[in-house]
């Protein structure tokens, strides 16, 4: 569960101008920087944000807890996100198909079944293993990206990616499995290279 958001929760429940004002900007931090990593323009991640805490505002209610706030944002924002017609210029010019995602030989598909998830150590590597890293995530298709996203980033269990994406849990399962076969594929042909050019030379 984001921290920022049971934060931001106890400060709605607080009442007071200041700590629901607080509470918004705070909310507001949490959506922009969703729709960052799944839009990767900063114009739409700014519509996601503030279509988003609009209708925070309008259907301001009390929710029972973190998860349920937590639940009801992101379900709004990949709504919005989902809407987006902007292409930043860092995007990739090809989105992969969901054949593409799965590796075809039997020795890939035994590879992709260990478990992988983007953690702050892989992504603190270097600047150009981070970028590759960036550049895999965001060539998936959309719907793939944000069930990557919201359970490997934004650290939702597999029950509220569920909810949020509006799916089973095993379709959840199914195209977590997927992204994270696909971004494993592409690091994999890079971190070779990577690790050979860091070897001291005899």
């Amino acid at each position: 569960m984001n921290p920022q958001i049971e934060k931001a929760l106890a400060d709605l429940k607080a009442g007071t101008p200041e700590r629901v004002e607080r509470a918004i900007a705070t909310l507001q931090d949490v959506v922009y920087g969703f729709g960052i990593k799944v839009c990767k323009s900063p114009e739409d991640a700014e519509d996601t944000a503030q279509e988003t805490l609009i209708r925070l505002a309008r259907q301001l209610k009390e929710f029972p807890d973190a998860r349920a706030l937590s639940v009801w944002l992101y379900k709004v924002a990949k709504t919005q996100c989902m809407m987006s017609r902007r292409k930043s210029k860092f995007a990739p010019d090809k989105l992969h198909s969901l054949d593409e995602l799965v590796p075809r030989s039997e020795a890939g598909v035994k590879a992709a079944a260990k478990s992988w998830e983007i953690t702050p150590e892989e992504t603190l590597l270097n600047h150009e293993l981070r970028n590759k890293l960036e550049s895999a995530v965001l060539s998936l298709p959309k719907h793939y990206r944000l069930v990557l996203i919201l359970r490997d980033v934004e650290q939702l269990d597999t029950k509220e990616v569920a909810e949020v994406m509006g799916i089973s849990e095993a379709t959840t399962k199914k195209r977590l499995h997927r992204a994270r076969t696909f971004v494993r594929n592409a690091l994999a042909a890079y971190l070779p290279q990577s690790n050979t050019a860091s070897q001291p030379r005899g």
